[in-house]
């Protein structure tokens, strides 16, 4: 533990805030970080779960931040092909909304404007022909197919800080920044453990404050500085039913009020439909989809597929804040999902830089232009690194992962084929850490169900931050949508157990 002064102090343990960790301590600095929660919880675990350049976003003229995230598909499925995979979009003809030539040609600048090289080009489709055609509505006779990427987006964020741990960072999870304030050219930021109630304060040169919809209010309440930018919180909420279709493509509705909403397969049986864009006033905390909301995404979705999707289908629904930079755009939907970094400080008064806005797909470029910023405070710091490199577990070809499950299949034949294609998928090649030795199921330990064993849980606690069965089964996993309610108070039960023996000398 760095005992002296820290390089960087990060408030925030989401997608930004980790990235920016991750690249600072490969780049030699030293780095606190803390989160007031578990990672990703908050508005990084509640995403639509794509990296994708935003098509709808060209109708906005956001060119600069289309290019910005077409380029860096490619490049974060090459990190993480284990979380990260294409995904192919149809996108139905809609005659009454945007007429075709004008979807050609957004279509046409989607794969050119990005440097795509091993996602395929888009495509038009023949509903009456095509099996996309199958589960829509007899209306629709033509589509169009394009190319983005699937993220697990929660897992995304702890690979980043499992990566800024392995370089040197030090990530403090459940642990509250109560104040940070100047002192003889430092930050000194009060922090309390809000497990244990112990406090401390951290020395750093440079504040950084990527606290996410909480942003503007760490920076009036626990900073105590003023700036221009502000933040407007605006709720994207989504629901889970079961499985619409078939087939492994994903869908992207159009909208009469010039929105869309994607249908995406999830977790094989289910069908992951979203998202809102609604102002949102209060304690981002306390965020929940509303009864108006589920009725529109099951509208949304009912103006194409034959079978209805009604609210009583919705397994599961969740939601989220996304903390935009406030451009005073009229709608919600029309806000920039650009992202601004504001800088304070210089001379005798150290920096504090402040992240309003930015998307899932742009966080690494993100952490490279925050560092480039802090550059000036920090003139020791290496360069850029982050491009060609592999969060843990993401150290094979992006296109090997069926060479990578086949592989853990061979080695451990007594095992559920199905179980090692999810840790596959979830830990890549660190799925021998949890499998090693096993020669059958019992060698797993106990089992709380859905292919969820102690072996996993214990290497979740132990390396990736876990405390509750919340931090799991929702955020480690999506198993939460196959336990029953008995069965997840029996797995809090057991990490109680376990934390009680491990507190204890004489156990």
């Amino acid at each position: 533990m760095n005992q002296g002064v820290f390089d960087i102090a990060i408030i925030g343990g989401g997608i930004n805030g980790c990235g920016i960790a991750r690249d600072a301590a490969g780049r030699g600095l030293s780095v606190f970080l803390a989160e007031q929660r578990d990672l990703a919880s908050g508005t990084s675990s509640a995403s639509t779960k794509l990296i994708h350049g935003g098509l709808r976003y060209l109708e906005h003229r956001e060119f600069g931040l289309v290019r910005e995230s077409l380029m860096e598909r490619e490049v974060l499925w090459a990190m993480a092909p284990h979380i990260i995979w294409p995904l192919r979009f149809v996108l139905p003809h809609h005659r009454a909304l945007r007429p075709a030539w004008l979807i050609r040609l957004g279509l046409f600048l989607y794969d050119h404007l990005g440097g795509r090289r091993l996602l395929p080009a888009s495509r038009t489709l023949d509903l009456r022909r095509d099996a996309a055609g199958a589960p829509l509505k007899d209306a629709f006779t033509r589509a169009f197919e394009y190319s983005d990427c699937w993220v697990d987006d929660a897992r995304l964020v702890v690979l980043t800080a499992m990566d800024a741990a392995r370089l040197g960072a030090e990530i403090r999870v459940r642990t509250e920044v109560l104040s940070a304030t100047r002192a003889d050219g430092l930050w000194r930021v009060e922090v309390r453990d809000r497990e244990t109630g112990v406090r401390r304060t951290v020395a750093a040169r440079v504040l950084v404050n990527a606290a996410g919809p909480w942003v503007s209010q760490v920076l009036d309440h626990r900073v105590g500085l003023k700036t221009r930018a502000h933040a407007r919180l605006v709720k994207g909420s989504h629901i889970v039913v079961p499985r619409l279709f078939d087939h492994d493509r994903a869908y992207i509705f159009q909208n009469a009020d010039q929105r869309v909403v994607f249908a995406i397969p999830y977790q094989d049986d289910f069908t992951l439909i979203g998202t809102t864009d609604v102002d949102f006033e209060g304690d981002p905390a306390t965020v929940a989809i509303s009864d108006a909301e589920v009725a529109y995404l099951c509208a949304s979705a009912s103006d194409y597929f034959q079978v209805p999707v009604t609210p009583e289908s919705v397994a599961w629904s969740y939601s989220g804040i996304r903390p935009l930079y406030d451009d005073g755009g009229a709608a919600a939907q029309e806000i920039t999902r650009d992202y601004v970094l504001d800088l304070q400080g210089g001379g005798d008064a150290p920096a504090v830089l402040n992240i309003f806005g930015g998307k899932i797909t742009t966080y690494r470029h993100l952490a490279e232009e925050a560092l480039d910023k802090l550059r000036p405070h920090l003139p020791a710091m290496g360069g850029p690194w982050t491009r060609g490199s592999h969060l843990p577990g993401g150290d094979f070809d992006p296109r090997g992962f069926a060479a990578l499950a086949g592989d853990l299949t061979t080695a451990f034949p007594a095992l559920d084929p199905g179980l090692l294609r999810r840790l596959a998928r979830a830990y890549g090649t660190r799925a021998r850490e949890i499998l090693d030795g096993a020669a059958g199921a019992a060698d797993l330990g106990r089992h709380f169900g859905a292919g969820l064993y102690a072996r996993e849980v214990a290497y979740l606690v132990r390396r990736e931050w876990a405390v509750s069965a919340e931090d799991i089964l929702w955020r480690r996993t999506k198993l939460g949508l196959r336990l029953s309610p008995d069965r997840v108070r029996a797995l809090d039960a057991w990490l109680a157990e376990q934390r009680s023996r491990a507190s204890d000398p004489a156990a």
